[in-house]
């Protein structure tokens, strides 16, 4: 079960990824997601660098509410990591597809903005949730922030995105609408999305701007990606 998204406002930038001018915001926020079945960096090739787990965070998160806690946060030099299930986020700019009556958990908001002052669209824009800061783990701690870059793995598929919204302190695994349906996995914010199998790793210290810039993330991603699974 899905538990509804906080927002939480963002936090100061880290590294800036490129940028796309002014010019190019809109028709950048309405290109489809990018996906990579293989691409510059075969998924298998990012799921064998993230095998081993050493864990940065001091406990141990649930997939939702009444299941056990047992997934960790883990870390390297250049990225945080973790296994988990992907539950349905449709918050943020209503649509056809997210909206109130298509959710019965929807919130207007995300916890992060676009350049112009609205909140994103789930359905639109790939992005995954991280958990709200607690004495589990501190995202913003690991240089993770409102525009961090993330792969996103789930069978032969890689998709890039960015971190668009806070979650519940103690539940982990979510993603949006597009995120979603990019992997091959049910969108569907009443029933969709999959219990277990979905790898996402976050880049350390890095950040699209604007957030909406999915061309961005995905160039940027691209080249983390290459030298994350290139580093020994």
């Amino acid at each position: 079960m899905r538990v509804q998204s906080l927002t939480l406002a963002a936090a100061s930038a880290a590294l800036l990824a490129p940028t796309t001018p002014p010019a190019m915001e809109h028709a950048t926020a309405r290109t489809e997601p990018v996906v990579r079945r293989e691409g510059k960096v075969a998924a298998a090739d990012l799921l064998a660098r993230v095998r081993s787990c050493d864990p940065v965070s001091r406990g141990r998160y649930r997939s939702d509410d009444g299941t056990a806690a047992n997934i960790p946060v883990c870390g390297t030099p250049e990225a945080v990591f973790w296994k988990a299930d992907m539950d349905i986020d449709c918050d943020g700019r209503p649509g056809s597809r997210c909206n109130r009556r298509t959710d019965p958990l929807f919130s207007d908001a995300t916890a992060f903005e676009q350049s112009d002052g609205r909140y994103l669209s789930a359905e639109r824009l790939p992005y995954i949730v991280v958990p709200a800061p607690s004495r589990i783990w501190d995202h913003r701690e690991h240089g993770v922030r409102g525009g961090s870059v993330a792969a996103v793995v789930y069978g032969d598929r890689v998709q890039y995105a960015v971190v668009g919204d806070v979650g519940p302190g103690h539940i982990i695994g979510e993603a949006s609408y597009a995120t979603a349906k990019s992997l091959g996995i049910r969108p569907d914010p009443r029933g969709g999305g999959t219990p277990s199998g979905v790898t996402y790793i976050v880049f350390r210290n890095t950040k699209v701007k604007p957030i909406e810039d999915h061309a961005a993330a995905v160039a940027t991603g691209e080249r983390l990606a290459e030298l994350f699974v290139q580093r020994k």
